[in-house]
Formats: C-alpha cells, structure tokens, sequence
C-alpha cells in the first residue's frame, strides 16, 4: 500500500482546523500528522514532522501565512504549501505563489476540491524529485553530450498582429504535424499568457503545469532543468508548456523569464513553436527578439492585412531580417474578394505558405480538442500544415535572430518610436 500523504493543516480558527482534520479523514491515502494555530508555529512543527503537503491560511496572527511560506520554502523545501483563503483576490494569488505556494483555494471549499489539490501537488512534487534526481546521477555526461552531439534547436514564433485569424490554430497544428508526421522533437509554448488557447485545442488541464508555476521556481533558484517537469506530453508525441489558467496569474510571468525558458527550451529540442497573444506586448517582442523565424498568420480580410503591413514596417525599425519573418495565409481560397496576388502587392513582398479553407475538419477537430493533422490526415488543410511543418524542420539552425542595438537596448513596447 503506497505511503499516505502527510499533511500540516495551519489555521488560527480551531473550528477550521478541526473540520479539516474530520475531511482529510476519509481520505484513505493521506495523514494529517499535526495542526499548527500560526505560521511559527507551522515552521516548527514542519520542521519536526517534515510533512509532504501544509495547508495554510494566508490570514493570520504574528505572522501571516505568505511570511511563513516563504520561510518554508527555505527551511524545508521538500513541504509543498496549498494557500487557504477567503480573498480570491489576483493580488492574494500573486503574493502567494511568489512566495512559493504551489496551490491556492479560495474559502469556502468542498472536500473534493481539497483532496484533488493535495493529490495534485503531491504528484507534482514526487515527479520532480524523480526527475531530479535522474538529472542529478548523469548531470555531466548529458551537459557534454548535448554540447556535442546536437545543434540548438529552432525557436519559431506564431504571430498576428489581429486576431481572428487562426494564428493558434496553425501553431497547434504544425506543432503537432512536426512531432506526429516528422517524428522531431517538439515543444509548444503557449505565450498567450492571459487567454491562451493552446490547452483548450489539445484538450489539456493548465492547472499546477503551467508556465505560471514555472517562473517561482526559477525565481526562487531552481534549475533551469526545472522546466521539462511543467512540460505536459500530449498524444502527438510533442511537449506542451501551457499558459496560466487565469488572467491574473500572467503578472507572474516576465519577459526576461520567458526569454530564459525559451533559450532553455532551445538547447533541447529540435523545434520550439510559440503561440503568442495578438499584437504586440513586452512578452511577445522578447519571444520575437529570441525567435528564429517569425511565423505571421493573415487571412483575406482588408483588417489583417492592413495591420500585417504595419506590423512589417515596425519589423523593419526592430531590426528583424527579411529572412526571419514567414508570412502565412490561412483560409487563402476564401472568396472574399480579395485575391492572394492583392495581398502580395499591398504589404510588398511574396506570402510563404498558404492554407486553404476547410471550417467542417477544423472545428470538428477543435470542439473535441484533437489537432486536425491528425483527424483528418487526408484533407487538404493537413497537407498544408504538413508542408509547413516542413519548412520548418528543414529550416537551418545556424540562422540567429537579427538583434539590433534599438533591440537590445528596449526598455518599453514602444520605446524604438
């Protein structure tokens, strides 16, 4: 019978302590080894106990429960804090997973909510140490084998100055044709850090292994290796590293910390594909700055490519090379009006790689959460996405983003003006 998991409940009421105490007891596979009424206290008694998991609240006396979780965080690491509160504030949430909470659950809660959550980040905490330790035994060997034996691999952004145009479609599912069709090794980043799409597509669950889990740990001294651990592996055989659950919790996640994963990220895998949010933030131009190849998606619409040529201007002043941007149409057999020749001549330049049109495949395979690469191999918008999978493996890997002194230097969005 596997170990039960051992829980430290921390709460200033006593009624509430008790009544946690009562719910966990139904719960076969875990153990509550003590109850602490202050976050000193809880620092004592986990330090004693050493317990997997504390339940903490975030409202207390002497010291608060994000003061006594930092000091865990510290005195005994291996304690993984699920923070109590009655306030489901962004600011609450922020604050708590800055100082190391790994779950936060708002008051009042039911049962089920608390023991999957314990579950959860007991899980988690167990992978990591497997994982880590794995790392740690062959730690030298791997570092010079990856030194010698690989080239780092791409890192393409997907892009659309407008949205509406299929852009997380498309990363989706090249994503998916280059790790299914192409058998390379692939990663895919959702960088649509408030609304990302990337976990509803493929049908995968954000909670406790996304990016915003992630960037603490980092902060907080983790190795850099730390981010295969928030990778979720998905049926294609490709790597996902989704955006946060919430809105809220994309404050949590800096530019320079995206920039940090994503040159991570480089080092081991052959293609890096990158979903980001419509238009242009801090985020998104430090994945543009460290990308390779800038996938821009446009459609047949007088908006999208009114703004794809605005956006090639401001490419221009960036610093980006010709050779780093990819125009991609999508839906280019629309009847519309407009034709792919119109569109060439408005912005000035040759669109790269085109997709036809096919509504019933790509919302049949989207509402069931399955790339379309896969369920419906056969139709014409798979062959094209096919293709540009690719372009994309094939691309060269000496090719380094262009980063021009305006670049390096950016301290705001629009600080090149």
């Amino acid at each position: 019978m596997p170990t039960p998991i051992r829980v430290l409940i921390v709460d200033d009421i006593p009624e509430t302590r008790d009544h946690l105490t009562r719910l966990l007891g139904f719960e076969s596979d875990m153990s509550v080894v003590g109850a602490a009424s202050s976050g000193r206290e809880a620092i004592s008694m986990a330090s004693n106990l050493s317990p997997d998991v504390v339940l903490m609240d975030i409202n207390m006396p002497e010291m608060d429960g994000i003061t006594a979780t930092e000091q865990l965080s510290t005195l005994v690491p291996s304690a993984a804090v699920v923070m109590m509160s009655v306030q489901g504030e962004a600011d609450y949430l922020r604050r708590s997973m800055l100082a190391g909470a790994r779950e936060f659950l708002v008051k009042p809660f039911s049962s089920d909510e608390l023991s999957a959550s314990i579950r959860q980040v007991h899980a988690r905490e167990l992978e990591k140490v497997v994982r880590f330790g794995a790392r740690t035994a062959v730690a030298e060997p791997t570092a010079h084998a990856r030194v010698g034996s690989r080239e780092p691999g791409q890192v393409v952004a997907f892009f659309s100055p407008k949205g509406g145009v299929g852009r997380t479609t498309m990363a989706v599912n090249a994503a998916a044709a280059a790790a299914h069709n192409l058998q390379k090794k692939v990663v895919l980043v959702d960088a649509s850090l408030q609304f990302g799409d990337v976990s509803v597509l493929l049908n995968l669950n954000p909670k406790n292994t996304s990016i915003a889990d992630l960037v603490p740990e980092l902060d907080a001294g983790a190795d850099i290796d730390a981010v295969d651990t928030f990778l979720v592996k998905h049926a294609s055989g490709m790597r996902v590293l989704l955006a946060p659950p919430s809105p809220e919790m994309a404050e949590l996640v800096s530019p320079a910390s995206v920039r940090r994963i994503l040159e991570a990220l480089r080092a081991d895998y052959d293609l890096v594909i990158v979903d980001c949010a419509a238009g242009l933030n801090d985020t998104t131009l430090a994945v543009l700055d460290v990308a390779d190849q800038i996938m821009t998606v446009l459609t047949l619409e007088i908006t999208s490519i009114k703004n794809m040529r605005l956006f090639l201007e401001i490419a221009e002043r960036l610093g980006y090379e010709g050779n780093k941007i990819r125009l991609l149409l999508n839906r280019a057999d629309g009847n519309l009006g407009i034709r792919v020749s119109d569109v060439e001549q408005s912005i000035g330049r040759k669109v790269d790689y085109s997709v036809v049109s096919d509504g019933r495949s790509v919302v049949y395979a989207l509402n069931r959460g399955v790339p379309f690469v896969m369920m419906s191999a056969e139709a014409q918008v798979s062959k094209d996405v096919v293709a540009i999978a690719r372009g994309l493996a094939a691309a060269p890997t000496s090719l380094e983003a262009p980063v021009s002194p305006k670049v390096a230097t950016r301290k705001s969005l629009f600080a090149w003006r």
